[in-house]
């Protein structure tokens, strides 16, 4: 149950959201645009689905809603192989619906980013396509990483290098030259080092800004740059999706100079325009290196969300956090879930209860929160998808990989009616379990011991409480083993039960709002159930 004192008011509507450096404090909302609401009936969400559920995320609460990839692509990997970055996947719609989308969202205080994908393109993308029919010598292969093979005839692979979806990275063109893709073969990777790359993204770049995105969400943003000579990895264990290996393709120094440069353009903006990274890196100090004041705003706290439900990791995870990133004076931003690993409600355990605490615990801790689409409604991994319906290449590729990725990427349920549950019109390109219809957001709104409302209430409290969200410190206080607290300026404290049972602690202040039934005493102490995080007026 959700126990709060009070009923909080919605965030005011924030037309234009003038406010300087609003993305060191902001809540932002992953939308997956192929899962997020159908606005056509065909069963694909797209952009007129989104635009009219803007008004939701508004309510919600949220500072800024970050779109998945919608450009014009043959959907070889959702949309991440892209074949044209100024156009729209007509799956989705146009670029007179993105527009409006645009526009729509500024008019009800929400800010709007887009991802970008500068690894690598579709092989459909006409540069690629060029370069394959022009053959060896082509200028234009140049742009991508071409390479003659090893062996006798050249029908060995240039390097020992594995691509994150598994098997080899390179696949042999008809004309025997190997290409690099570290994706699936549907997408090659672009050489960083050739200018007219540089050049094309940097234009890239000014289009979507000229549109009046408000910033970039930079995918593998740690691959661009190469070692040079491409070099062999050698003995090294099998590589895991998106792992933070430090590895030849990975985390290089060079992605550096990249980033400068697109700063620069950021800057030349009105409105705090923001590049957010992301970076797998082998630690959060190397994640800093991306947010030098002279490059990205924000990136990714992939040591956060990989860390399991335990009272001292955690502890340890947030204090390097802050850490790293004071040193580069940018924010520290939290993440649970997002459309490439499982929901965490199933990936740490311990039902809604655990996923509930969690979430309060992210959203108490200072900085930028990440919010994917369907959390905030305690949905779970889907686990039970038929292969015949999985679409993502690491399942195809690699013999299964339990699924991976498709599990978190069910359309979400707005109605505990109809045939998608108010997905759309029609069904939907991922079958919802039926247990969905009592999760949806129809079901949960007006109850305030569900989800949803617990939410709606957290993310109003950051905006109007002084001790929420914006600053870098923490003050832990003493607490007992397997307990988290931590004061933040403004008189605001949270507590945490990460252990296994419950605990008496003596009541820090008055309560703000807890993320389930908190047991009070004779004494004026209060108990936590295990699995339960509670904030407080001190």
């Amino acid at each position: 149950m959700t126990q709060r004192l009070a009923d909080h008011a919605q965030p005011t509507d924030i037309p234009g959201n003038p406010r300087s450096d609003w993305w060191r404090e902001a809540v932002i909302y992953q939308v997956y645009p192929r899962s997020f609401a159908d606005g056509n009936g065909d069963g694909m969400g797209d952009i007129p689905g989104i635009r009219a559920r803007l008004p939701y995320l508004r309510d919600l609460g949220v500072d800024a809603v970050w779109l998945s990839p919608f450009y014009a692509s043959p959907q070889a990997d959702a949309g991440y192989d892209v074949a044209d970055y100024r156009a729209i996947d007509p799956m989705f719609g146009t670029l007179h619906d993105a527009d409006g989308l645009i526009r729509d969202a500024h008019a009800l205080g929400l800010r709007i980013i887009v991802d970008l994908v500068p690894n690598h393109s579709s092989d459909q993308h006409e540069w690629f396509k060029q370069a394959l029919r022009e053959g060896q010598g082509s200028p234009l292969r140049a742009r991508y990483h071409f390479r003659p093979g090893k062996g006798e005839n050249g029908e060995l692979p240039p390097n020992d290098w594995e691509s994150v979806f598994g098997g080899p990275a390179w696949t042999r063109a008809e004309d025997g030259e190997w290409f690099l893709h570290l994706f699936a073969p549907e997408q090659p990777d672009f050489n960083w080092e050739h200018p007219a790359v540089r050049d094309e993204f940097r234009s890239i770049l000014r289009f979507w800004l000229d549109m009046g995105v408000d910033g970039f969400r930079i995918d593998v943003a740690h691959g661009l740059v190469k070692a040079e000579g491409l070099p062999d990895i050698g003995d090294h264990e099998q590589l895991k999706l998106l792992g933070n290996d430090v590895l030849p393709f990975f985390d290089q120094d060079g992605v550096h100079e990249i980033y400068r440069s697109w700063r620069q353009i950021l800057d030349e903006y009105d409105g705090e325009r923001i590049g957010v990274a992301e970076a797998w890196t082998a630690t959060v100090d190397r994640t800093a290196k991306y947010l030098r004041p002279d490059e990205l705003h924000q990136a990714f706290n992939f040591q956060y969300l990989g860390t399991g439900w335990d009272a001292e990791e955690l502890r340890k995870v947030i204090d390097q956090s802050l850490d790293a990133m004071r040193t580069v004076g940018a924010p520290t931003t939290w993440v649970l879930s997002n459309h490439d690993v499982v929901r965490h409600l199933t990936r740490l355990g311990g039902g809604v209860r655990r996923a509930r605490a969690a979430s309060l615990l992210m959203l108490g801790l200072p900085g930028s929160a990440y919010v994917y689409q369907g959390e905030e409604l305690g949905l779970p991994e889907v686990t039970d998808l038929p292969d015949e319906v999985r679409q993502d290449p690491a399942f195809v590729r690699a013999a299964g990989q339990d699924g991976f990725r498709d599990g978190c990427r069910v359309p979400i349920p707005w109605t505990a009616e109809g045939a998608s549950y108010g997905f759309g019109a029609g069904g939907s390109w991922l079958p919802q379990p039926e247990v969905w219809k009592t999760l949806a957001v129809e079901a949960q709104t007006g109850d305030p011991d569900s989800t949803l409302e617990l939410y709606r209430s957290a993310l109003a409290l950051r905006r109007e409480h002084p001790g929420l969200g914006a600053g870098t410190e923490v003050e832990w206080a003493d607490a007992p083993v397997g307990v988290l607290a931590f004061r933040r300026p403004g008189g605001f404290m949270c507590t945490v039960n990460a252990g296994e049972g419950p605990v008496t602690i003596p009541a820090p202040g008055g309560l703000l709002l807890a993320s389930g039934e908190l047991g009070a005493e004779a004494d004026g102490s209060v108990t936590l159930p295990p699995d339960t995080t509670a904030w407080w007026a001190v």
